[in-house]
């Protein structure tokens, strides 16, 4: 796991943190302990502006096709798992960069990760300059009404700067969500479908090459 470039500590009450940061990782692919579905392009690459220098990880495939079930109704979804910890409730946080995308400028924090096809996904779009929470149950995606506000509104406008570094949070707690953006909490869900503890990992959406860093984890 050195070459991961992580720090990890355990709490005595049983709570792990674990941070990742990418930099003793090998480039031009990606690193030992993550899986990454469905044949997307996830490397290791070297940016002189990452928060923690020189490598960052990174989505870098411009295909924005369906599945080859003939999904084309919906574009893909890559994802990189972090195969190391299982978490039912704690922190996800991770530094992003949107870089570019026609379709789409989304990334995310994948969490309760089941397989492919079932998980959790809270999201930050440059594109539109919003946020906003999913769930992916058998396949298929429906975003979590948002908190508070008026019904069937499910994302919250916020600037997403391209070409800049941001901090993406979730906090997860039994059914509530809280979300959070460059370390402001911008509203709150409620879903009971993924129940269980799973795994993290990272999400971009469709043709979207996006940047990360400084991956960390506190849960249990």
């Amino acid at each position: 796991m050195k070459t991961l470039g992580w720090l990890m500590s355990l709490a005595l009450w049983g709570t792990a943190t674990l941070t990742i940061n990418f930099d003793s990782a090998k480039p031009g692919s990606a690193p030992p302990g993550w899986t990454v579905t469905p044949n997307p392009e996830w490397e290791i690459l070297k940016d002189p502006s990452a928060p923690s220098l020189p490598y960052v990880f990174a989505q870098t495939s411009h295909s924005a096709s369906g599945d080859a079930a003939g999904g084309a109704a919906d574009a893909r979804c890559p994802l990189a798992i972090l195969n190391e910890m299982d978490v039912k409730d704690g922190d996800l946080s991770v530094k992003v960069k949107p870089v570019s995308g026609k379709e789409d400028r989304a990334e995310g924090l994948v969490f309760r990760y089941r397989d492919p096809d079932d998980y959790y996904v809270v999201r930050a779009n440059a594109l539109e300059n919003s946020v906003m929470v999913y769930k992916v149950e058998g396949g298929k995606r429906t975003a979590l009404a948002v908190r508070g506000v008026r019904p069937k509104s499910y994302s919250v406008t916020h600037p997403v700067p391209l070409n800049q570094w941001s901090v993406l949070k979730v906090r997860f707690q039994g059914p509530l969500f809280s979300v959070y953006f460059n370390h402001r909490r911008l509203f709150e869900v409620m879903d009971s479908t993924f129940r269980q503890s799973g795994k993290v990992g990272l999400w971009t959406r469709a043709d979207g090459i996006t940047y990360f860093d400084d991956f960390r984890i506190a849960g249990k």
